[in-house]
């Protein structure tokens, strides 16, 4: 297990376009996450990829100093990219602390939530009255019969 405590300036650039890394630097300043407060380590990951995940150190797990909150990516092959996703996940859990009910992801939670939620008996009946409406219009479209 490799610790490396405080990253170089040099070290910031990952291996994906300039926008991509552009934005995670941009929303990295808007947080007040500064490269200093990262502890980053690098073991061996697991799983497919065959050789490479075998002998070369591509799991990144990287924790916030002041916060203390930890993240782990592994699911690329390569360091370099998992890196930048271990960046982009504690950024995801940090933006949840701090911002809370605003967060992007609260909002999806909460849509799922009403998108699970049972409807009322109202709108059951309404429903229900619309489709046997939709069959009697569709039993008229029949074929002609002569009797």
């Amino acid at each position: 297990m490799t610790k490396q405590p405080n990253a170089t300036p040099g070290s910031r650039a990952f291996p994906v376009g300039a926008p991509k890394a552009a934005g995670l630097s941009r929303r990295m300043d808007a947080l007040g996450v500064r490269e200093e407060d990262l502890l980053e380590q690098f073991v061996r990951s697991g799983g497919k990829g065959g050789q490479n995940v075998n002998k070369v150190a591509t799991c990144v797990k990287l924790k916030h100093l002041p916060t203390g909150i930890a993240v782990q990516a592994d699911t690329a092959r390569t360091q370099g990219l998992n890196r930048y996703l271990a960046r982009k996940r504690l950024l995801d859990k940090l933006e949840e602390a701090i911002k809370g009910k605003e967060s992007e992801a609260r909002k999806k939670i909460e849509k799922i939530r009403r998108q699970k939620r049972r409807r009322s008996a109202r709108a059951r009946a309404k429903m229900v009255a619309d489709k046997r409406k939709a069959g009697a219009t569709k039993a008229l479209r029949g074929p002609v019969r002569n009797e």
